[in-house]
């Protein structure tokens, strides 16, 4: 008889050789597609486990699918989340090359660098997640979502494939970040100087510490709670888009800076 951690092993292989081969993704097989959440969270454990030699240590997670449209898109009520590999944590300005993805995309959103553990043993929200927030940056999350047919996708398959992150190019740390009212500023992408979309803040589950307070709660009750260091890349105020060779990108938040990736 085949077990959920046999599945989720056979599972991870399968995606890891896809990331391996720079092949096109497709919705895994149905003997390794997880039945829930659950199971993909494991599938993806066992994903980062194969990735970490090559990628570096988790640093942080990124926070996907946090808006009701995606939500619906996806087939979920919540968001989801992947880590974030140490040797995938860029500081602005970035060059980066197309070609070290299968097909990069680019979101603009609120980064967070924890102060503070938040282990499990109790639940969090946006106030007590605050207390350990050290610093608030702009950020460009970097996805790769390896030329993906986007009407096939789904949350399982999107949280088995450690969520598509790709990474994240990080602007200036702001400890001053409590004299501002994050669910406020505004933000916009520019690429090559012309805006290609804005948002605000309150765009991420109302506010980006209800996104924080959401992986907090998920990740301590996975026994694998965020740790002081780590960084956090909240969700997108942007629609998501795909620079080209030559493209740079700009991330601007009010009040927090700019995050800036040139990509070759």
């Amino acid at each position: 008889m085949v077990t959920g951690s046999d599945k989720a092993a056979r599972g991870a292989t399968h995606l890891y050789d896809i990331h391996r081969r720079r092949a096109q993704l497709e919705p895994l097989p149905p003997d390794l597609r997880p039945a829930n959440i659950a199971e993909a969270y494991a599938m993806q454990e066992q994903l980062q486990a194969l990735l970490i030699p090559e990628r570096g240590a988790v640093a942080g997670y990124k926070i996907a699918i946090t808006t009701p449209v995606m939500q619906q898109l996806m087939g979920i009520s919540h968001p989801c989340g992947g880590a974030i590999f140490a040797s995938r944590v860029h500081d602005s300005p970035a060059r980066l090359r197309c070609a070290d993805y299968v097909n990069v995309a680019v979101e603009c959103e609120i980064a967070v660098r924890l102060a503070a553990d938040l282990p499990g043993g109790r639940v969090y929200d946006r106030d007590s997640v605050g207390g350990a927030v050290g610093a608030c940056m702009a950020a460009i999350e970097i996805i790769d979502d390896q030329k993906a047919d986007y009407k096939k996708a789904d949350a399982l398959n999107l949280i088995a494939n450690n969520a598509w992150n790709g990474g994240v190019v990080l602007g200036l740390a702001r400890s001053d970040w409590r004299q501002k009212d994050l669910a406020a500023l505004s933000g916009r992408m520019l690429i090559n100087g012309q805006p290609v979309g804005n948002g605000v803040g309150a765009d991420v589950l109302g506010h980006p510490l209800n996104a924080l307070a959401w992986l907090a709660n998920t990740m301590a009750e996975r026994g694998r709670p965020l740790r002081a260091g780590m960084v956090v890349s909240t969700g997108s105020i942007v629609s998501t888009k795909w620079p080209k060779p030559g493209d740079t990108v700009s991330a601007e938040i009010e009040g927090l800076g700019a995050a800036v990736a040139h990509f070759a």
